[in-house]
């Protein structure tokens, strides 16, 4: 088997999770990182030769673009304490403490690598919070802390690492010269993302058609990444900024083709970079294990003790910042998502799953330093690193779902189902708003003007046919069976056209381009 064999296996493996996960319980990400595990066994499967400082750009971009279309900048905004407390407070606490324990039990270790080591064990993965607790049904104020969470610890950690990488290979280390990169590589990392984010919007405007700008949309996040980390600045943060800023403000109401093809395009992207990052952190498993070879146990304890404090830490640290943010919530009457009872704590706890960025910094750990010597204890720094890495993902993500199943936390449907129901009365009072301003320019006949009152009803219905309860359902039930008797017989009409149109694309003479643009306004129409 080749690389590119390899590449295929991975992609199909990426596919194939997605549903054997969902009927075996378990995390599609944990499923494909097991896959990894057992091809790194065999003989015939080759090692991956990716280098690892390609591993971030190629695989975090589209990953926390993907992400990031799934959240908005006023959620983030609304939830900015308690992920900031995550995502940057507790990746410090992390880093350091980690750090004591491995100077103190790793013999000859220098402090400056144990830094680079709790920096990069540190951040919980962003793809792996989200697959596994997107998955769950959890309530929408615990998805979106981890989300929050997950896209921004990264930014901290990596600024971390490099701090703590150079200072080990220079030798030198100035407190002032670090917090002055991590302030400037902020600032650039901004300066990029909202440039490269107003620039792709305006040349989205510019293209029109939904295949560019969708096209357009998978170069972005890579070209946010790279500008800015040519620049000195945070790629991490770079594209979460510029997504951001287009899911925020490239949104048009009525770009009805883009939107539906955008979701499902970025849904595909999103399920096989996924699956081929957490198949990768399988598959490097046997780097790890060669430099085991012959020290097992002492290395497998100081693995054990890492582990313990990385979870730990977290823990102890989720239960006081908690409590804060509660009392500080209590206080100041915001509208923050936050735990609300000890179950979602300790969800919340053991979430927090290492993935794809830890392993690309395990990786990137240099081999020399700038005097020519070997890197101190680079293999210690790697094994240890992949032993949080499987610990808690194939741990923590093989046994969340019966941990959240055992508390009893769950999302609020009722909330979700009384939201949906508020939606769908704005959106039918809207289309109300909208007929009567065409009423006052234009005079329709009465018979008309009474269709289309009831079609802006059934707008709502249609969305929630709960909503019927609060403008007279009963007088309106007939209508919506008659609605949905008209929607039945309707599809079957567009399926008998559509099957006649697809037919006529292998008669002779006939042009699959016309054919096919025919069959997408069919589809199009059979969605509204």
């Amino acid at each position: 088997m080749d690389q590119l064999a390899l590449l295929f296996v991975l992609l199909l493996g990426a596919v194939v999770s997605v549903p054997v996960g969902d009927r075996l319980g378990v995390p599609a990400p944990v499923l494909m990182t097991l896959l990894g595990i057992v091809l790194a066994l065999l003989d015939f499967v080759p090692n991956v030769e990716i280098p690892p400082d390609l591993i971030l750009p190629l695989l975090l971009p589209p990953l926390l673009y993907a992400a990031v279309r799934r959240t908005s900048w006023r959620q983030f905004a609304a939830n900015v304490r308690p992920i900031l407390l995550l995502a940057v407070a507790l990746v410090f606490v992390t880093t350091l403490c980690v750090a004591a324990v491995a100077h103190a039990i790793v013999p000859g270790l220098p402090i400056a690598a144990a830094v680079a080591l709790g920096a990069l064990v540190a951040p919980p993965d962003p793809v792996a919070a989200t697959a596994v607790a997107g998955q769950l049904g959890l309530p929408r104020r615990l998805v979106s802390i981890l989300e929050g969470e997950g896209l921004f610890n990264d930014v901290t950690a990596i600024v971390l690492y490099h701090v703590a990488i150079a200072a080990a290979v220079s030798g030198t280390f100035s407190p002032w010269q670090a917090g002055l990169d991590l302030v400037l590589s902020a600032v650039v990392a901004l300066a990029v993302g909202l440039a490269l984010g107003w620039g792709a919007n305006k040349l989205m405007d510019l293209l029109g058609d939904p295949t560019l700008q969708i096209g357009l949309s998978l170069l972005v996040p890579y070209a946010s990444y790279v500008m800015a980390e040519e620049l000195h600045g945070s790629g991490v943060l770079a594209v979460l900024v510029t997504a951001l800023f287009l899911a925020e403000y490239a949104t048009d109401a009525d770009d009805v083709m883009t939107r539906l093809a955008g979701h499902t395009f970025w849904d595909i992207v999103d399920t096989l970079v996924t699956g081929v990052a957490f198949g990768l952190i399988g598959l490097e498993l046997h780097n790890a294990v060669r430099t085991a070879s012959g020290r097992w146990e002492e290395m497998l304890g100081w693995a054990a003790a890492i582990v313990c404090v990385v979870v730990l830490v977290r823990l102890l640290y989720l239960l006081p910042a908690t409590w804060l943010t509660k009392r500080l919530h209590a206080k100041r009457d915001l509208d923050e998502e936050i735990p609300t009872s000890w179950r979602e704590t300790v969800v919340m706890w053991w979430s927090g799953m290492r993935g794809v960025a830890s392993v690309a910094l395990a990786l990137a750990v240099p081999l020399e330093t700038d005097s020519g010597a070997a890197f101190p204890d680079r293999d210690e720094i790697i094994f240890i690193a992949f032993g949080v890495i499987m610990a808690t993902l194939v741990l923590q993500g093989l046994t969340l779902p019966w941990l959240v199943k055992r508390l009893g936390v769950r999302a609020d449907s009722e909330r979700e189902k009384e939201f949906e129901k508020q939606l769908a009365v704005r959106a039918a009072r809207a289309a109300k708003r909208r007929l009567k301003e065409i009423e006052a320019v234009e005079d329709l006949p009465e018979e008309l003007s009474e269709q289309m009152l009831r079609r802006a009803f059934e707008i709502g219905v249609r969305i929630s046919p709960d909503m019927g309860e609060e403008e007279r359902r009963e007088a309106h039930q007939q209508r919506v069976r008659r609605l949905k008797r008209v929607r039945r017989i309707q599809n079957e009409l567009l399926s008998a056209a559509r099957h006649e149109v697809l037919a006529a694309r292998s008669e002779p003479g006939a042009d699959p381009e016309v054919v096919d643009r025919v069959l997408r306004h069919l589809d199009v129409r059979s969605l509204r």
